[in-house]
Formats: structure tokens, sequence, C-alpha cells
């Protein structure tokens, strides 16, 4: 079988839709995807394991496999998108436009493109030569829930030496980054008519005061807790959805507010729980059974990798770049419970992730593809690890 070059395969990933989306109507199955890098990697004599995901909308991860034997290495990738609005792209987001030394389409930088520099960097290789094994994952859901992530580390005993997650970091080593959940405050009150407010319980009005008590948390977690590795060094709390009220003239009689909650690796979720529910007790207790918390997402824990580790200087020396820490989440502490040395290390920038127009930047490729070539040299065709 003739494979594509990079472009050509970047191309053919990019062409085939599979956005992720907790809208029913928005989400799409990645299984062409999963399909396409099948067939690429089976051409190369891969061994293919293709594996539905549990309680998702028809959505699967990919494992390849090159060689035989304990440790290796295993690069690392999700094969969705987000979803996209037309209007803010001079461009289709699904074909890839070349223009100023940068490809244009959705998934170009986070993260299908990933996908074409390690098939670019896997061929020539002969299994022969593999001293340990060389493993490709690509990964379903990882915009909306990261359910493949999470299934992967549960459901795989694979443990290779070290594993490379390419997400857009610039080509600048990532070793740590924040955790992330999200929850929704729901209040309930009683409707009735504006005119008669005694008759009613507003609930905007108790949300109001959720609210305030929400500021108060967001203050302390940045007194309490602190990391100068990030550039926003405090945890974070953001008030991100509000619905409440259905007529103008009638007293609200339900009120839900949405946060999120991006916090240091050393906190704990059990932690967070505490101080969310601690700073909402004198509201709950003032108005029982009126205040529901519930989790909208699987929460994603937080992300450290040591910076004296053997993968993080490894990493420096192949970009040239010290290790950096994130404010954003990713799948690196799923597969770190698999490969203890992970880190997150990409082509193309976070700032054009989730936005109209992204790109990756060409002259990025060369570069790219020597870090990926190297790794898989080091940790698959030597013993040493």
């Amino acid at each position: 079988m003739s494979l594509p070059n990079f472009e050509q395969s970047l191309s053919q990933l990019i062409a085939i839709p599979s956005i992720s989306s907790n809208l029913a109507n928005e989400d799409q199955s990645n299984h062409q995807v999963i399909s396409l890098l099948a067939t690429w990697f089976e051409s190369l004599g891969f061994t293919i394991e293709v594996t539905p995901v549990p309680n998702t909308r028809n959505k699967f991860n990919l494992l390849a496999k090159l060689g035989s034997g304990e440790g290796g290495l295993l690069l690392a990738g999700h094969s969705d998108t987000v979803a996209f609005d037309e209007i803010g792209w001079n461009s289709d987001p699904h074909k890839v436009k070349r223009k100023g030394g940068r490809l244009y389409g959705l998934g170009t930088c986070d993260m299908k493109g990933f996908f074409a520099f390690i098939l670019q960097a896997c061929q020539g290789l002969s299994v022969n030569k593999l001293t340990k094994p060389l493993y490709i994952l690509a990964t379903a859901d990882e915009e909306t829930t990261m359910a493949g992530a999470r299934f992967f580390s549960q459901s795989q005993d694979i443990r290779p030496d070290a594993a490379i997650i390419g997400e857009p970091t610039n080509l600048k080593p990532v070793i740590m980054h924040k955790g992330y959940m999200s929850h929704k405050i729901t209040v309930t009150g009683k409707s009735g008519h504006s005119s008669r407010p005694s008759a009613g319980i507003n609930a905007i009005e108790i949300m109001h005061q959720v609210i305030g008590k929400l500021i108060n948390l967001k203050s302390k977690l940045g007194l309490h807790y602190q990391n100068q590795a990030f550039d926003v060094q405090e945890p974070t709390l953001n008030l991100g959805v509000t619905r409440g009220g259905d007529s103008v003239n009638r007293i609200c009689g339900q009120c839900e507010l949405d946060i999120d909650i991006r916090s240091l690796p050393s906190m704990e979720d059990e932690e967070i729980i505490y101080w969310l529910t601690d700073a909402l007790a004198s509201v709950v207790e003032q108005y029982p059974g009126r205040i529901r918390i519930q989790e909208l997402e699987p929460s994603s824990p937080s992300f450290h990798l040591e910076k004296n580790s053997n993968l993080a200087k490894l990493a420096e020396q192949l970009s040239h770049q010290s290790c950096c820490a994130v404010n954003y989440a990713t799948e690196a502490p799923f597969i770190q419970k698999l490969a203890s040395q992970t880190i997150v290390l990409g082509p193309g920038s976070i700032d054009q992730a989730h936005q109209p127009n992204e790109f990756l930047a060409e002259d990025q490729i060369n570069t790219t593809l020597m870090i990926l070539t190297q790794l898989i040299n080091k940790y698959c065709l030597t013993q040493e690890t």
C-alpha cells in the first residue's frame, strides 16, 4: 500500500468530521478517523486493536503496536475535535488550506495533525530493528469527557517506559497542568405572580446569595493555594452559565449555575468538594431542600512529572526548550497510570486550539519529525531508557 505524505495524510484526517459534543445532535462518531489510522498503521506492520468506548455515542479507541517485549514508547493523541462556528472561518474547516506558511483546518494542531507526523516518523521502521515496542494510541472524546483515555487506562496493562501526548505546546515540554472539575448548582424556588412576592420564593434571589459565597471561595482558594510554575498561580473558579426564570412577570421558580474549578497538582478532588460544600453551607441551611450540587462531567485530575526525570531532561534536550506548566487539562494523568514518565509535547499552539482558522505552522514540521524520530530511536531501538 502506498502511504500518503505528510500534507496528504493531514488533509485526509481533517476531511473526516469527528466533533465531540455534550449535545447529542452535534456529537459525531470518530469511527472513520480510527479506521483510516488503522489502515495506515496496519500497512506498516503494526498490530491493530480497535475498542469501543463504553457509554459513548459510537466512539472508539485505537491501539497500534509494533515490536514486542516490555517497556518502549507510547505516542498518544485524541481523534476528536471541538465544534466550530462557520462564520468565524475564512476557509472550509474540513479542508486543509495552505497560506502564508500555515496549514489551516479544524484539528490541524488540536490534534489530528499529530497522527500525520507519527505516520511519517514510522515509515521505514522495521520490526526487526526494534528492541522494545512502539505503541500508537488514538482516543475518543477528549474534548468532552475524556472517556477514551479513562477507559484505556482502566482496560489496558501495557507499561511503556515513556509516553508522549502530542497536544499543541509549540514543542515546549509540559510536565505539569491543572485539574478540572465542573458542577451544576440548581436552586428550586416557588413560582408565582410577580405582584405578590411573598406568595413565592425567588430562585434568582437565592442564587444571588450562592454566587456571593462562590466569589468569596474564589478569593480564599487564591490565598490558600499558590504554585509559581503556572502563569495563573492560583486555582480558578469560573461562573460559566446561568439559566433562570421564564417570564418577566413571574417569580422565578428555578435557577441554575454551571461552574468549573481548575485545581493545582497539590489539591485532591475531595478537598475541593469540601471547600465548595462548606462555602455554600449557610445558604443551604437557610433554604433546606432547595439547593442541589451535582457533577456535570467526571473530573480530570491534575498532572505532574518531576523536572529531573529522564524523560523531562530528554525532552528539553531535543526541543531546546525548558519544561513548563499550563493551565488547561489533558489526558496525561490517565496515560501516566500506565507510563509513569509521561509528557505533553506537540506542534502547534494552544492559542490556535478551539479557535476559528486553527492552523499548524509549516516551520514546525521538520522539527517535530526530528523529535519523534529521536524519541523512537531512544526508547525502541536501544536498550537504554
